[in-house]
């Protein structure tokens, strides 16, 4: 079971940054090309979204978009936890730091475009750094 205290959440999201680049596909007749690797999938009205490594895109020789670093926050949080992602998206949104936002099963992953990829870690482990001070007696 996650996390859902969001003081805890906050002071332990240890975030960490993929290697890879990513992008955003479009397939709107919801087939995705056999043997295409996703980190996820997205069913909408207009058609399945792919979020693949840039290199993998470029392979396939697919129409792309908005090229991305994966930071993942490492805590385990809880899918019903309140207010995290608020917490994230506000504090990147200060630094007008786009982010877009996946839930997996354990944990939170989020995507910013790659040149402010390195100042949105700094601003999540201001978040951590924070929230750790706050927890001190």
């Amino acid at each position: 079971m996650g996390e859902e205290d969001l003081l805890k959440l906050c002071a332990t999201l240890r975030p960490v940054m993929a290697t890879a680049v990513y992008v955003y596909c479009s397939f709107p007749d919801f087939l995705v090309p056999a043997g295409l690797s996703a980190l996820c999938t997205i069913k909408e009205l207009e058609g399945l979204t792919a979020i693949v490594e840039h290199t993998v895109a470029e392979r396939f020789g697919l129409s792309y978009t908005y090229e991305a670093r994966l930071i993942t926050l490492s805590v385990h949080s809880s899918l019903e936890a309140v207010g995290f992602i608020a917490v994230i998206s506000s504090k990147l949104a200060q630094a007008k730091i786009p982010c877009n936002v996946i839930a997996g099963y354990y944990h939170d992953h989020v995507l910013v475009p790659v040149d402010r990829a390195d100042e949105a870690m700094v601003r999540l482990q201001e978040i951590a750094a924070s929230a750790s001070a706050a927890r001190m007696p």
